[in-house]
């Protein structure tokens, strides 16, 4: 703990000698690091949401007699995507019963409209699922981006430190310790920030990936389920 302490009391030392070249790459790798967390928390809401959504209407899909009645029914659950599919799907079953002169609809589809309802369905799903994989692509970039951004401010200010030592035996000066650490510690700094901005992200997107593989399954079986209701109750018997 004490040495965590004195590590954090070090930084405005470390900040002031740093190079130009780090302190810019140090400043990015924040920008990357105030992106990476702000789409941390979108995207860990989001799926929450969905996720108690998604129970809230299974529930109430599976407790309806017949596959429109909710959609009869008119709800809108916003940011639920099973509800998302299920009314893409109604939607077009419902286009295909209708009839000409949209005065009711017909008790049976064939074989050729299902066909059409079932596309809309795998339509709605790839949807749902890139809208919850939006995103995710910043904290990619962070996990492969970071470290290799703070490994180009070490080396280059390590460079900058041996460059800086040199001119100064050149000039007279000693080569010892006092007059490299304060250079290399500056240039170690951008190591630690590219890290601070990697580990966070990796932890975050592996554990967001997880769980869209979760949602898009779920999906998945949702359309098929969905599909199947809506053949026991209106394909027509060729």
């Amino acid at each position: 703990m004490i040495n965590v302490i004195l590590a954090v009391n070090d930084l405005p030392f470390i900040w002031k000698n740093a190079t130009i070249e780090g302190k810019v790459i140090i400043v990015i790798l924040g920008i990357f690091s105030s992106f990476a967390w702000s789409v941390m928390v979108a995207k860990t809401l989001q799926m929450r949401r969905a996720k108690k959504l998604n129970l809230f209407f299974d529930t109430e899909f599976r407790n309806q007699k017949q596959v429109l009645e909710i959609y009869d029914r008119r709800v809108a659950v916003e940011g639920c995507p099973l509800f998302t599919v299920y009314k893409d799907g109604c939607d077009q079953l419902d286009a295909r019963l209708r009839t000409e002169a949209n005065e009711g609809r017909k008790k049976e589809v064939s074989l050729k409209a299902m066909e059409h309802v079932k596309r809309a369905l795998e339509s709605a799903v790839a949807r749902e699922a890139l809208k919850l994989e939006s995103g995710l692509i910043l904290l990619a970039i962070a996990v492969s981006g970071g470290p290799f951004l703070g490994l180009l401010g070490t080396v280059w200010g390590v460079m900058s430190a041996f460059s800086y030592v040199a001119m100064s035996v050149q000039a007279g000066g000693r080569a010892d310790l006092a007059t490299m650490a304060p250079g290399v510690a500056c240039a170690l700094l951008t190591t630690v920030a590219g890290l601070l901005v990697a580990i966070p992200s990796m932890f975050a997107y592996n554990w967001l990936v997880h769980n869209l593989r979760v949602f898009t399954v779920e999906l998945d079986n949702f359309a098929q389920e969905l599909v199947s209701k809506m053949e026991t109750e209106y394909l027509k018997d060729e």
